[in-house]
């Protein structure tokens, strides 16, 4: 549909009144040098010449400016999603260089944003790539060992396949935490809220998590006795699996012998803050900034050995985000790390 064409008179009738002042002037003073002075004369050549200016004006320098502001706006309709062909075609230059500059800002964010998305693809892609080739790799080979006469030997059979079936199980980690993180990032998870009491459930991941730790000889502790319940306000299975992953990932960068404590503490009136504290190997500054991005991980080789998907931090942000509430990290190197996340207090 052609864009409206939107008028715009203050050009005109400044320029009209311009002129008009001009010659009335130069008029009255050449009739009052050379002949008799009358001012009906004068406001009837006054009237005139604004109407003849005015319509001359309008009408001639309008047509003018329109011709190549419309082939501004006609280019603009080659582009896609071009809000600012949508309204009227103006000839105010105020207007329309508004109107530029802000489609100018719009699509220079719209671009910048692409650029961080199509760099967010690629290294999302090569990261998936990676993770995945490794077991897959590890899994094939094994499989190839035994197919080319390994599988006569019992003992070397058992060993083989229990280490190709460890490398599809983490296959399966890796493929159901990428669900997980793509239906949290989309919006597409919906949260079962409900009321529970958290020291209850971080005592069922402490049982949970109990063999792993004594691998180890890691303490599951909390830092006092709770003896009357805290009551949140919350997804408990998601609460349970951000549970789950703090503390296997301090049972997993922990030190023989260490402790993993967690703390309930009332933060403001509505809200509590749950801290997961271990006296492990602790973090780097200079990842810290980064623990929580895909597949980022502070030790590139010794975490591949104790498995997982490498996207456990990045699930538990989404999940805590996506309850409205915050995550936060205090790490020093070579002392421990502490996790804490708030969540809502019941009322």
């Amino acid at each position: 549909m052609q864009p409206k064409f939107k008028k715009s008179y203050k050009f005109a009738i400044n320029t009209s009144l311009y002129i008009t002042i001009y010659v009335t002037l130069l008029t009255s003073v050449f009739l009052y040098t050379f002949y008799s002075f009358n001012i009906r004369y004068v406001l009837l050549l006054a009237f005139s010449t604004y109407i003849f200016s005015f319509i001359v004006t309008q009408f001639r320098v309008e047509r003018f400016i329109y011709k190549r502001v419309k082939k501004i706006y006609d280019d603009l309709t080659l582009l896609e999603s071009t809000s600012i062909t949508k309204g009227t075609i103006t000839t105010d230059m105020k207007t329309l260089t508004e109107e530029i500059d802000k489609f100018a800002r719009d699509k220079k964010i719209e671009i910048e944003s692409l650029k961080v998305r199509e760099q967010y693809r690629k290294e999302f892609l090569g990261n998936v790539s990676h993770e995945l080739k490794t077991p897959l790799f590890t899994v094939q080979g094994y499989i190839l060992t035994l197919l080319d006469g390994a599988m006569e030997d019992k003992n070397l059979r058992e060993k083989y396949l229990e280490r190709a079936s460890k490398g599809v199980e983490r296959l399966g980690y890796i493929v159901k935490d990428l669900d997980m993180i793509t239906k949290l990032e989309v919006g597409d998870l919906s949260l079962n809220t409900e009321v529970f009491n958290i020291v209850e459930l971080v005592k069922s991941v402490f049982d949970m998590l109990e063999m792993k730790a004594s691998k180890k000889r890691i303490t599951l502790t909390f830092d006092a006795d709770y003896f009357t319940p805290v009551l949140v306000k919350a997804d408990k299975e998601r609460i349970q699996q951000v549970l789950a992953n703090l503390i296997v990932n301090s049972i997993k960068y922990g030190r023989e012998k260490g402790t993993t404590e967690v703390s309930i503490e009332n933060l403001i009136k509505n809200k509590v803050i749950v801290r997961v504290t271990d006296n492990g190997e602790g973090i780097e500054k200079k990842d810290l900034s980064r623990i929580f991005e895909r597949f980022y991980r502070v030790d590139k080789s010794g975490s591949r050995k104790e498995g997982g998907s490498g996207l456990g931090l990045s699930i538990v942000k989404h999940i805590i985000e996506a309850h409205r509430e915050k995550i936060y990290v205090e790490s020093e190197f070579g002392v421990g790390s502490e996790f804490s996340f708030t969540l809502e207090k019941a009322k």
